[in-house]
């Protein structure tokens, strides 16, 4: 439904559609942790095979091998306490069939029975993996919501670590923020799937009671100079839409290429929307050629 104060809707009606029944299905923040993840996993049905679940460094990892240079880390969202490597194999797939490269899918520990930094720790680690296991080949981090600050901060962790090169980042309407100090954030708070509200209680489970959300918070960044050229996808009614503006700019004037998608009438998470929504098989296309430009 149309939040009030909001007329006319500014989502697609294919979008609108698609928005209502995603939220119609998925719990509100205090309906707790485990409530919120069988939501994600509720529709999953059975898997395509031809991906290989291993174990990178003691973290899992699901491995979909292809025939390009380019190797792809990527880190799932669901704020940190979310979704797994279940949730994201479509859109892994994806990836690899449309670019060719390696896609590495990260199961990192989540929150709150891991908290910051231990997911963050778990996607350097495979980032550090896949250098080795694919040496001289071109690495990309990327990643989608949560999984987008994952790939954001273990960019900046390689750069100050002198840790793997890195060709590139794709972030998918991270989060980079914990201050949600944007009007998007208070624009598109509720009505359109991902919540304020739910932002507020993933950063909660995160850092924990107490905990200082900035350490974690990619868009805090004193510096970005010298991390690789970015690609950021944003949906325009999305509370997080504002902060990747804002982390765009910022790397901007620090001399690093960074281009944005900006994809009007979406809501956040509308790439799941593959198939249904033209604007999420279009996001995927400009992701897959931005890629392949990286090899």
């Amino acid at each position: 439904m149309t939040p009030e104060g909001l007329e006319p809707d500014p989502l697609t009606p294919a979008a609108r559609a698609l928005c209502d029944a995603l939220s119609a299905g998925f719990p509100r923040p205090e309906a707790g942790a485990e409530a919120l993840r069988a939501a994600a996993r509720a529709h999953l049905g059975v898997l395509p095979s031809g991906a290989v679940d291993m174990v990178a460094d003691r973290v899992p990892v699901r491995v979909y091998e292809g025939e390009a240079e380019l190797v792809v880390v990527f880190a799932h969202g669901g704020g940190w306490v979310l979704c797994d490597l279940d949730t994201h194999d479509r859109l892994c797939r994806a990836l690899a069939a449309r670019t060719g490269a390696t896609v590495v899918s990260v199961g990192y520990r989540r929150a709150p029975e891991h908290r910051f930094p231990a997911a963050e720790d778990d996607v350097y680690t495979v980032l550090e993996w896949a250098a080795a296991r694919y040496p001289g080949r071109p690495l990309v981090l990327a990643g989608d919501s949560a999984g987008g600050n994952l790939a954001a901060a273990a960019a900046l962790r390689a750069r100050d670590l002198g840790g793997p090169a890195l060709a590139g980042q794709l972030l998918v309407y991270p989060v980079l923020d914990h201050r949600l100090a944007g009007a998007s954030a208070e624009t598109y708070a509720e009505g359109f799937f991902h919540t304020t509200a739910h932002m507020r209680w993933y950063w909660e489970q995160y850092v924990g009671p107490g905990g200082d959300p900035a350490p974690a918070s990619p868009g805090l960044a004193a510096e970005l100079s010298g991390l690789p050229p970015a690609l950021i996808v944003l949906a325009d009614c999305d509370p997080l839409r504002d902060e990747g503006l804002a982390y765009a700019r910022r790397l901007s004037s620090a001399g690093v290429p960074a281009h944005i998608q900006l994809h009007t009438g979406m809501f956040h998470g509308f790439l799941g929307g593959l198939g249904l929504l033209p604007e999420a098989d279009e996001a995927l296309a400009g992701a897959a050629s931005w890629l392949a430009a990286r090899s």
